[in-house]
């Protein structure tokens, strides 16, 4: 699948509308209503875009970030100023996120790298070869308390005539100069979110199967063998396995057939939101981080939740 060819052009445009929705969520459990009001409703907030991702909220500056793939660009939406570009080219940026000294890190497909801009503007390369080869297309990013940064490399971006590639599609971990490969086995590595405490490593794997899997992480960094968290193989609705985040109680909240699924951290599905457009990622925000903003194809969205997320 080549995103960068993938998509038509359409013109991009601003507007809010209210979708009530409330009757069409997906209670699995009693305790999805701890999650999720019965009335929450999903609000669209921009759209005309041709393939978003990537979502993270600045807190310091009440703003979001996202992608738009396939337009190169990365947008910039606010609940006062609404949408405007951010960052064009963007080398197909992807995920993104910020690491504790407010730098936006970025997964760029076409620039086959992890990326950081500064807040005074300043671009640089964080990592982009393994063992001296170009990644694939890095996909999905994070940062975790000590400054490690973590991400899938799947081949989604890369131009279909490279010749280039590392014959495997890997989970990394990124420290002091140090470059870890944490897996080699998926199919199609994607989202990734740390638990709040940073002991266990969530990753979605697109396909083959679709699936979330679980890794342990020691208080120095060193990531385990991974075991199964969940598979949706079997479950019905559009969309797979892509952006997956947690709130502050451990609870997961992943894209994936239906919309987002909500696992408790022990495995259990409560239930899924269901929006207009397949999701294909998310992010905590607000000032309180109880509102879940949420890429969906040509759309942003979002919804109020109960419990508040992490970043």
């Amino acid at each position: 699948m080549n995103l960068l060819k993938t998509f038509a052009l359409f013109p991009v445009l601003f507007c809010i509308t209210l979708f009530s929705l409330a009757q069409e969520h997906i209670r699995k459990e009693g305790r999805f209503d701890e999650i999720l009001e019965r009335s929450a409703e999903v609000k669209k907030l921009a759209d005309g875009f041709q393939f978003t991702e990537g979502p993270v909220w600045n807190q310091e500056e009440g703003y979001l970030l996202f992608s738009d793939i396939p337009a190169n660009t990365i947008y910039k939406w606010s609940p006062d100023g609404g949408k405007e570009s951010f960052r064009s080219p963007s080398n197909n940026a992807n995920g993104l996120t910020y690491d504790r000294e407010g730098n936006l890190i970025m997964a760029e497909h076409s620039g086959r790298k992890i990326s950081k801009l500064s807040p005074d503007g300043e671009y640089s390369t964080v990592v982009d070869k393994y063992k001296g080869k170009p990644f694939n297309s890095p996909n999905d990013v994070i940062v975790d308390s000590k400054g490690a940064v973590y991400f899938t490399d799947p081949p989604y971006g890369l131009d279909s005539e490279a010749t280039d590639t590392l014959g495997f599609n890997g989970v990394y971990r990124f420290h002091k100069n140090k470059l870890t490969l944490i897996a080699d086995d998926l199919y199609r590595p994607n989202g990734l979110v740390l638990s709040p405490d940073e002991s266990i490593l969530y990753v979605a794997n697109s396909d083959r199967p679709k699936k979330y899997m679980k890794y342990p992480v020691s208080k120095g960094g060193k990531v385990g063998k991974g075991k199964l968290f969940f598979n949706v193989s079997a479950t019905s609705g559009e969309g797979n396995p892509d952006g997956i985040k947690v709130d502050t109680e451990g609870n997961i909240y992943a894209t994936g057939p239906g919309g987002i699924l909500v696992f408790s951290p022990q495995g259990r599905h409560l239930g899924t939101i269901v929006f207009p457009e397949t999701p294909a990622n998310l992010a905590f925000g607000d000032e309180d981080m109880r509102t879940l903003y949420v890429t969906a194809r040509t759309g942003l969205y979002s919804v109020r939740v109960k419990i508040s997320g992490k970043q």
